[in-house]
């Protein structure tokens, strides 16, 4: 059996479709999780309780955590180490394997312009801090020889998935209404978005490689990064509208952070926003042989799925 714990965001839908590659017996854990394929397995948790946890692990030969928490540094602060020394623990009793769906917040704002595995862990906000943390507890844990990890490191992302893509957000959403795309600091710098689909095949990849544990990878992204214009343009280009947009600077976004609780949460975070920001998967590309989507044919899917969600 295999377990997606936090089954219910846009990865753990999309993995879930992967998953059937490799095994028949798929369980999927979450507050109120939802079939994706015909034979699923559903199991309701909440992954802060160790209980619950120890549940949604037991018989799991690999679990995949890809559990999206609010968007909050109150939330990371308070939930995030509580969840991953609950989900190591589970691992290490049961034996099963870990695979760690994370993202980039550990790493510093020096290593934005080239993130590879070998960055060093130097978070420079308060969400990197929690991120840090819980990725210590994996590395330690594999270090120990307690359990057998992968961090599976993606960048910002988009897709076909309803929620947490600046992409979506920023620019399908407001050119649908006729407005300004929107973009953070700097839209003349690169900036590199994987496509969820290609992020969960590249997830399944890696956890069912034997020789791919106890190391952190990069998940696979295209070699070509587009501008924050350039990204706006090829929207536009799709959805058959002008490619309008506005640039929201620093100073703004640290201003709104005062009266919009999210602004303040994104306020952080410009440091990936204001330089060049390319995500390197050059070791994923030796290891595995996976045909990345397009990024011309990832925007046009993703279009599709938010017109058709918005009807």
């Amino acid at each position: 059996m295999q377990t997606i714990l936090g089954a219910g965001g846009g990865i753990g839908t999309d993995l879930a479709k992967e998953l059937t590659s490799f095994t028949d017996t798929i369980r999927l854990v979450g507050r109120n999780p939802k079939k994706i394929n015909e034979n699923d397995f559903l199991l309701k948790a909440d992954l802060t309780n160790k209980e619950d946890v120890f549940k949604a692990v037991e018989g799991s030969e690999i679990c995949y955590l890809t559990v999206g928490l609010k968007y909050s540094s109150k939330v990371w602060q308070r939930d995030w180490p509580i969840l991953m020394d609950n989900v190591i623990a589970a691992c290490k009793e049961y034996n099963s394997k870990l695979v760690f769906f994370d993202n980039v917040y550990a790493l510093g704002a020096e290593s934005m312009g080239n993130i590879t595995e070998e960055s060093p862990i130097n978070p420079c906000s308060r969400k990197g801090i929690v991120r840090a943390e819980v990725e210590r507890k994996v590395l330690n844990a594999v270090e120990k020889g307690e359990i057998n990890a992968i961090i599976a490191r993606a960048p910002d992302f988009f897709g076909p998935i309803k929620e947490n893509s600046a992409l979506n957000i920023m620019v399908y959403d407001n050119l649908a209404k006729g407005k300004k795309a929107q973009w953070l600091c700097n839209a003349k710098v690169p900036h590199t978005f994987g496509f969820t689909p290609d992020l969960a095949k590249g997830t399944a990849m890696l956890g069912n490689a034997a020789d791919a544990y106890n190391q952190i990878w990069n998940l696979p992204v295209p070699k070509n990064t587009l501008t924050g214009e350039e990204w706006i343009n090829l929207f536009a280009e799709k959805m058959n509208v002008p490619a309008k947009f506005m640039v929201m600077p620093k100073w703004a976004v640290s201003t709104l952070g005062v009266f919009v609780p999210i602004m303040k949460e994104i306020a952080e975070m410009t440091y990936q926003n204001d330089r060049p920001y390319v995500f390197n998967s050059s070791k994923f590309d030796k290891r595995f042989n996976l045909k990345l989507t397009g990024l011309r044919a990832g925007v046009e899917r993703t279009i599709e799925f938010m017109h058709d969600v918005g009807k």
